[in-house]
């Protein structure tokens, strides 16, 4: 479903992807692991085209999403949620998940608020509260649940896990693992290994902005040498 080739991506004169190539099929749950700064937001950034590769490949479908306004990669099927959650605050949450509304698309599940409060009970409880009245935990499920009211293809998702409560850490899990059962892609971020493992299918590591390894959990598990080189803190 998605395919990065040799995507060199730069902030200003800085090189901060080398060269990185990977691909995700459809319907699975990838995970970007690699420690701060290693280029995994970056990455998705890439992807949607909020930094510009100046070179390099990346395919959605068939489709080239290289030198398209990012708005257009969004209706082309892909839903980014940023490690910053950028809610709107003085919006209650189903003033939020009306502003990510967009109609049904072919070949993506199709997400009714119903239905997402019940991925999400705690949005529930809370709907009339304003997105400055949650917690983190919250307005990272917030921003989850407004993303995907845009029936995304492939769902991108920067640190879900990232300052988190661990129960909320744990609900995240279920809820990822509910989303491929729905059929949806995913593609996490992550320094949280563990996190990781309990809901990915394979791990694509990247350090220094170029791709490390490629493969499942049980291939990383066998050579700790990778992982402890490039995963350890």
């Amino acid at each position: 479903m998605l395919e990065l080739h040799d995507v060199n991506s730069y902030y200003g004169k800085a090189h901060i992807l080398s060269d990185l190539g990977f691909s995700v099929g459809r319907g699975e749950v990838a995970a970007l692991l690699g420690r701060n700064g290693a280029g995994k937001t970056t990455t998705m950034k890439s992807v949607m085209q909020l930094v510009r590769p100046r070179s390099g490949e990346i395919r959605f479908d068939g489709t080239s999403l290289v030198g398209l306004p990012s708005h257009k990669v969004a209706r082309l099927g892909l839903g980014y949620v940023p490690e910053e959650r950028r809610i709107f605050s003085d919006l209650t949450i189903l003033e939020n998940l009306e502003v990510g509304r967009q109609p049904r698309r072919q070949g993506a599940p199709n997400w009714k608020v119903e239905t997402l409060f019940e991925l999400f009970p705690n949005l529930w409880e809370r709907r009339h509260n304003r997105g400055k009245a949650l917690s983190g935990g919250e307005q990272q499920m917030l921003t989850i649940a407004r993303t995907l009211m845009g029936n995304p293809k492939l769902l991108l998702l920067d640190e879900p896990s990232e300052g988190i409560a661990p129960v909320i850490v744990e609900q995240m899990a279920h809820t990822i693992v509910r989303l491929k059962q729905e059929g949806l892609t995913v593609i996490i971020s992550e320094q949280n290994l563990h996190f990781a493992r309990m809901v990915a299918d394979r791990a694509v590591i990247i350090e220094g902005g170029e791709k490390k390894f490629d493969g499942s959990f049980p291939e990383l598990e066998a050579q700790p040498e990778i992982r402890d080189a490039y995963l350890s803190v």
